[in-house]
């Protein structure tokens, strides 16, 4: 699966045009390169290789080219799975959410998306009484909002790791250098001081990893008032909470309520839940086994399951009981800052790295479906 859309485009910014696919220097220059039409073209490929060679399959193999991702779920994978999901039905789904870490032109790990948090919106409305801003009120929902933000912002949910998240920072702690090591070590103790330390460490240096042990929320727009001179009578502010698959959701709203602690400020969801909680994809699966050979086999390197922070459209398939697996192309850590990573403005991939990534797909596809 992949999907055909992509985020909006400032031509103005692209050295290339941003819907070209330029060729240059080896690298092939777009809009979606690396978020998804890498996933589009390897599975669009695959495809059209089983064809042309007329291999023949014990399962069937389903393509899914579907649109809406980037925000419009309604008309894609929302739509596919609630009216058509016999047609895409399968025990297994590949599509976009891992990838493969290149450090200095050199492969270093893989990764592979075995489940994904779960994204909800958070508000934090605070009311009072407007006045004239020459007079400063004690109910003032400025004031009020300002605090409850300052207390989400300090406040770190509890430490909840899964299968996935365990077995991540068991391998990850394997290929890396022993101080760091011994981080990723510290968050799997038993010892609550070890785990806190490192937790701590990770906030700071690795927030990406912190964020893969909680539940978390993160304030990322505020309103309020409308003259510098008036008191506003509500000021909001909206959290950006990713939930463990399994987090109950109610209850965690309950524990930013505790957080908040003012009865000024109104906490709620401001709409339904829109993605499914989905199961975590078995590590022990015929097709993660076939994931990491194939990756030993075209990458040479080890691959480690991990849980997305972020969102796919796997989240409805794993609702619907299908194992899914995330996977991507081998990309560079220093492309990203550089400029050259998923929305940028100069978003790239190595056409090498892109032909390698058919060959990976081909290799696991195969290796499920051939007939044996």
């Amino acid at each position: 699966m992949g999907h055909t859309d992509v985020v909006t485009v400032d031509p103005a910014k692209w050295a290339h045009p941003p819907f070209s696919a330029t060729r240059d220097q080896g690298y092939v220059y777009g809009r979606g390169a690396v978020d998804d039409k890498d996933n589009l073209t390897a599975a669009l490929m695959t495809m059209l290789l089983l064809k042309r060679g007329n291999v023949p399959l014990d399962r069937d193999v389903i393509f899914v080219a579907e649109a809406g991702e980037e925000g419009s779920t309604n008309v894609g994978i929302d739509f596919l799975v609630k009216e058509h999901f016999p047609e895409v039905e399968a025990e297994y789904c590949l599509a976009e959410g891992g990838g493969v870490t290149r450090k200095g032109g050199q492969v270093v790990f893989a990764t592979v998306q075995t489940l994904e948090k779960i994204p909800r919106r958070i508000e934090l409305v605070a009311g009072g009484v407007a006045g004239h801003g020459s007079v400063p009120l004690k109910t003032n929902p400025v004031v009020h909002l300002a605090g409850a933000v300052a207390r989400v912002g300090d406040w770190r949910p509890p430490i909840r790791l899964n299968e996935t998240t365990a077995a991540y920072f068991k391998r990850l702690a394997d290929i890396s250098p022993p101080d760091v090591a011994q981080h990723y070590r510290d968050v799997l103790s038993s010892d609550p001081a070890k785990q806190r330390a490192a937790d701590d460490w990770l906030f700071e240096n690795e927030p990406r990893h912190s964020s893969m042990l909680r539940t978390s929320a993160s304030p990322n727009i505020i309103t309020g008032g409308y003259r510098f001179n008036v008191i506003p009578s509500q000021a909001t502010a909206t959290l950006d909470v990713r939930l463990l698959p399994d987090e109950d959701q109610d209850a965690f709203l309950q524990q930013v309520k505790a957080v908040v602690k003012d009865p000024a400020v109104e906490v709620r969801y401001p709409v339904a839940a829109t993605r499914p909680p989905g199961m975590e994809a078995r590590l022990d699966s015929e097709a993660f086994k076939a994931i990491e050979a194939a990756m030993t086999r075209v990458y040479d390197t080890v691959t480690i399951p991990a849980m997305g922070t972020g969102a796919t459209d796997m989240a409805q398939l794993r609702g619907k009981g299908v194992q899914c697996f995330g996977i991507g192309p081998a990309t560079d850590t220093e492309d990203g800052p550089k400029g050259f990573g998923a929305h940028s403005d100069q978003e790239r991939l190595l056409e090498s790295e892109l032909h390698r990534f058919v060959r990976f797909n081909w290799e696991v596809v195969t290796s499920l479906a051939k007939a044996r």
